[in-house]
């Protein structure tokens, strides 16, 4: 039994860490299941996918072996050898009617949709005429269902590490093919790649289109703390190395920020409200990328204000010097602080009530926020004798049509 087999993971185990596909052998679908159940992805999990998809006579196994030095587990797919070719159309459709969850059928269809269009590519047809022979094997379906299911039930991010790619030809349907297989290249189109000099098969068709697929990002190891580490089983004996894959869960190394601001601070208690408004704005005007003024109560039960203003370490000493010209304090703290930010843009959209800009902040994977310009909005209900409520509503509505903000909409 696998190591981990007494603590399985729970569903969605891996949300907000990473999960590292670490390939010095390579990578094969059945490679990838064995390796997520030797992390403890439930085996169950893995048993259900061939009634889920109303394939019968599907027998699925897994062993303990070893390679080389490291053990492992092997995943092993039996099935009736009089079985159809099927195309990407009955692959999808074979999908779209199984009892499988909504997410593992998007992301198996991802992962055939790559393959497909590899497929296209190097045949130079139709996607549409695509017909799968070894990869629309019983067993290739498999591997990518199975894996989609374990990926699905993990839920955590993806890195994998450049692919190492192995020489020579193949024999299948098509002929002789040279190594990496033209459908393994298009399916990496992007992918970091080295030349790992063995000869043979090292990432097969059916790996390269799971894993090109899900990781976000190839590195040769990230920053991360592993918690759990499966290894995966290949059939073939390499001379030189352990055909194995493994995988680590584990949590997000914590980059510190970087102590790139400072916040200058002061305390008053004998300034009046126009007089430290009128001080907020200079310590602006002198560099500051924010101020503010909170009002407190003091010793003896005097009321007064912290006045605070937060500036780039470089310009700190000038908003020091504002402070301390502009306000009644014979002294500053300062606070060295970090400081991350969402990007920003501008962008000018179109309403009924004229042109207004709207700044656009965040956006990629996190839904954006949008915050017209309020004295543009004023300006604007001023002119057209409306609530200002109005344009703001108006100006926010006309950006949201432009999503996703990219580039070529600012």
């Amino acid at each position: 039994m696998s190591r981990n087999a007494a603590e399985p993971l729970e569903r969605g185990a891996g949300r907000g860490k990473l999960l590292f596909f670490d390939t010095p052998s390579g990578i094969a679908g059945d490679m990838t299941i064995a390796a997520l159940v030797d992390l403890g992805v439930p085996w169950a999990l893995v048993e259900s996918v061939p009634p889920s998809l109303g394939l019968e006579g599907v027998a699925l196994t897994r062993t303990q072996v070893a390679r080389g030095a490291i053990g492992a587990t092997h995943v092993h797919v039996a099935f009736p050898e009089d079985q159809p070719e099927r195309s990407y159309r009955e692959i999808s459709e074979l999908l779209a009617g199984s009892s499988l969850s909504r997410s593992v059928i998007e992301l198996s269809l991802a992962v055939f949709r790559r393959l497909a269009e590899a497929e296209a590519e190097v045949h130079r047809i139709p996607i549409e005429s695509v017909t799968f022979h070894e990869v629309g094997a019983v067993d290739a379906i498999i591997d990518i269902v199975a894996a989609a299911a374990c990926l699905d039930y993990v839920g955590a991010e993806v890195l994998c590490s450049p692919l190492p790619m192995g020489t020579g030809s193949v024999t299948c349907r098509h002929g002789v093919l040279p190594l990496p297989a033209p459908a393994t290249v298009n399916c990496l189109v992007g992918v970091p790649t080295y030349d790992a000099g063995v000869v043979g098969e090292l990432v097969t068709p059916t790996g390269a289109a799971i894993v090109a697929t899900v990781a976000k990002q190839f590195v040769r190891w990230p920053e991360f703390s592993p918690e759990r580490v499966g290894w995966g089983a290949g059939t073939r004996v390499l001379a030189d190395r352990p055909n194995a894959l493994r995988v680590a869960l584990g949590a997000r190394a914590v980059t510190p920020l970087a102590l790139s601001h400072v916040l200058v601070e002061a305390t008053v208690d004998d300034m009046t409200g126009e007089l430290m408004g009128h001080a907020v704005a200079c310590l602006l005007q002198a560099g500051a990328v924010d101020a503010w003024v909170a009002s407190v109560t003091m010793k003896k039960g005097r009321p007064g204000w912290i006045v605070t203003a937060l500036a780039r370490s470089a310009d700190a000493g000038a908003v020091a010097d504002a402070m301390l010209l502009h306000t009644s304090t014979i002294g500053v703290r300062f606070t060295e602080v970090g400081r991350r930010e969402l990007a920003r843009r501008m962008l000018e959209v179109d309403t009924e009530y004229g042109p207004i800009a709207v700044k656009v902040s965040g956006g990629g994977d996190e839904p954006a926020k949008l915050k017209p310009e309020f004295e543009a909005c004023a300006r604007a209900a001023r002119e057209r004798g409306v609530p200002v409520r109005l344009v703001l509503d108006a100006a926010v509505a006309a950006a949201r049509q432009l999503a996703p903000w990219s580039d070529s909409n600012l």
